[in-house]
Formats: C-alpha cells, sequence, structure tokens
C-alpha cells in the first residue's frame, strides 16, 4: 500500500489552508535542502486560481515466499493528477483523480475520484472542509510521495482511518493543533450511508523543533470499532526517528496491536531507510489471523527534483496468517 518521506510536517492534511498550509510548505523546503524529502511536488499554476499536481510511480518486485514459486512483477503502481481550485473568501476546492488502479489484485484496473472536497478558512487558525478525503491518522502515508521506503508496513487497513465521506475541522494552535471529523464510515469512501456514522479526533504537539507527536481516536459505529493511533518523531542533522503505536479495540474478546520505529538518514540527494514492523491480528473471539514482525532497508537517490529512485530489501516473519517472505523492490517515483 503506498501512502504521503520526511520531515514530520508533510503529514499534515493536505487540505489546509492559512497559517497550517504556510508551516507545511516551510518544513518540506527545508527538509529537501538537506535532501530529505523524496521527491519536489510543485502546484503547476493554470491561471484564475487553478493549479495541478501529481506523481506517476512505477516498479519492479521480486517476491520470495516460502513454499510457494518467486514472483516478479514490473509496471505502473499509481498514476494520479491533483486539481486544485483556490477561490475567493478563504474557500478553496481539491479533486485527486487516480487513473488505472490496480488495488483490488481480482478485479480490473480502473480510474476513480481518491479525494474531492472543499475547504473553507475561516481564520488563519481555523478551518473547514467538506466532502471526500483522508484520515489524519497514521505516520505512513497513503501516498507513496510521502513515504520513506517502498512499502507500507501492511497494518494500515487495522489501525488507520482511510479515505472518508464527511465533514473534518482542523484548528493551528501553533505548537498544539487539534482535529476533529464525522464521517459515513472510517474506512470506506464509498459508503453513502450517515444512520451510523464514524468520528475522528486528534491532536499534534510540536513541543520543540524537530519534535513532532500526534495521537488519534478513531470511532466507527459501522463495525464496532475503537481505534487507538499514536506516533512521534525526532528530525535532526539529517537524521528522522520515528515510533509508531497502535491499538483496535473490536466487539468480542479479540484485539490488535502493532508498532514500528524507523530510522532515515539523508545527506544530499542520498538517503538510507531502516524499519522494523511487528503487529497482531485477532479475530473477534480472540484466536490469531496474523502475527508478523519484519525489517525493511531501503537505500534512494534523489535523481533529480522530480525523480526519485528508491531500492528496498524487506524479510517478513509469520508466526500465523502467512509464510515467511523477502522481497526486493526498485522504484521510479515522478512527481510534477
Amino acid at each position: 500500500m503506498g501512502h504521503e518521506s520526511v520531515s514530520s510536517l508533510t503529514h499534515e492534511p493536505r487540505s489546509l489552508s492559512g497559517t497550517a498550509t504556510r508551516r507545511i510548505v516551510a518544513g518540506v523546503t527545508a527538509a529537501l535542502a538537506i535532501g530529505a524529502v523524496p521527491a519536489a511536488r510543485a502546484d503547476i499554476e493554470l491561471g484564475n486560481g487553478f493549479s495541478i499536481t501529481g506523481f506517476a510511480d512505477q516498479s519492479f518486485q521480486y517476491i520470495d515466499t516460502d513454499g510457494a514459486p518467486s514472483i516478479s512483477k514490473f509496471g505502473i503502481d499509481q498514476f494520479e493528477t491533483d486539481f486544485k481550485f483556490a477561490g475567493f473568501n478563504g474557500i478553496s476546492a481539491q479533486v485527486d483523480i487516480e487513473y488505472g488502479s490496480h488495488s483490488t489484485e481480482s478485479g480490473p484496473e480502473h480510474t476513480f475520484v481518491e479525494q474531492a472536497f472543499v475547504t473553507k478558512a475561516f481564520t488563519e487558525q481555523f478551518s473547514m472542509k467538506l466532502g471526500r478525503f483522508l484520515s489524519y491518522s497514521g505516520w505512513e502515508t497513503e501516498e507513496p510521495t510521502g513515504l520513506f521506503q517502498y512499502s507500507g508496513t501492511g497494518y494500515a487497513p487495522y489501525f488507520y482511518g482511510y479515505y472518508q465521506q464527511g465533514v473534518s475541522a482542523y484548528y493551528d494552535g501553533g505548537k498544539v493543533d487539534f482535529m476533529a471529523s464525522v464521517v459515513n464510515n472510517a474506512f470506506n469512501p464509498i459508503d453513502y450511508d450517515s444512520k451510523k456514522v464514524g468520528y475522528e479526533l486528534g491532536v499534534a504537539v510540536q513541543p520543540i523543533e524537530g519534535v513532532t507527536a500526534k495521537a488519534f481516536y478513531i470511532k466507527d459505529n459501522d463495525t464496532k470499532s475503537d481505534l487507538f493511533n499514536f506516533w512521534v518523531s525526532y528530525a535532526v542533522a539529517g537524521w528522522t526517528f520515528a515510533g509508531e503505536y497502535n491499538v483496535a479495540e473490536k466487539p468480542g474478546p479479540g484485539s490488535d496491536d502493532g508498532f514500528l520505529l524507523m530510522a532515515n538518514y539523508a545527506t544530499g540527494p542520498f538517503g538510507f531507510t531502516v524499519r522494523y514492523h511487528d503487529f497482531k491480528i485477532e479475530d473477534s473471539v480472540g484466536l490469531t489471523d496474523i502475527d508478523t514482525r519484519g525489517f525493511t532497508f531501503s537505500p534512494s537517490y534523489k535523481a533529480s527534483d522530480n525523480l526519485l529512485i528508491v531500492a528496498e530489501f524487506r524479510t517478513d516473519d509469520y508466526k500465523a496468517g502467512g509464510a515467511d517472505t523477502n522481497s526486493f523492490a526498485l522504484e521510479a517515483l515522478f512527481t510534477f
């Protein structure tokens, strides 16, 4: 799963405006100066408040699973264009189109609207948005443009909110920010039933330069799940360190938990990431569905402001729910 590398500020919602947006841009600009961000994404101005940005992500993968034939894959993982409109009186809009997605293994490729929302900035600190948008939660971003390595851990569907339909509010308090959303479903972007709404609450703290901590609570009344996501990052002298812990409480005795530890070092156009992840998923009666842990090693090279080359070697060890796997990937990520 591809999620949005580096400066923790890039994990802010992409739809903010006013002070919050300027802080994100400043953080990304500073990270680019030390070579930490994977590839630059600058809006292409079309005039009259319209602009576009996007990316093309393609890769080669080799996957070796115990007890099964090895697999080789090559092709486009994702191609996306984001259309933005900066209106008047604090109103803006954004529509993200993903082309030819093959996110479902059994279904054909299809094009769909990933996000579509309107934002109203009431003050420099407070804004609200309405429509389909991505959850604020999770250290590992949904898009490949924000990952430190090629792959996500694989536990995002169990612990992160997904694309959602509803209304959301964001307050930028400087060192402490607050966010809240009311949505039809925390995990299903095409759920239109508002009888059993879900909630997402979050707080972000930036006590000193380079340190960011965020905590989220998600309540989904459709699945009757309670999710807790917490992560902290520290960026200093070309290094970025991060840790994340997740807990999901479900109906019955079953519960899920997982965590990751990550370190990234970037100097000039070169970067290197090491990550460890561990998670356990139980069913509704408390039996283990998945119990796995793994290491990821990922060097990267920024060939230009718009092209990032990423290599990755990954091991996944399963106690339950799968077979031990070693994989290699080589990715070319072009942004515009």
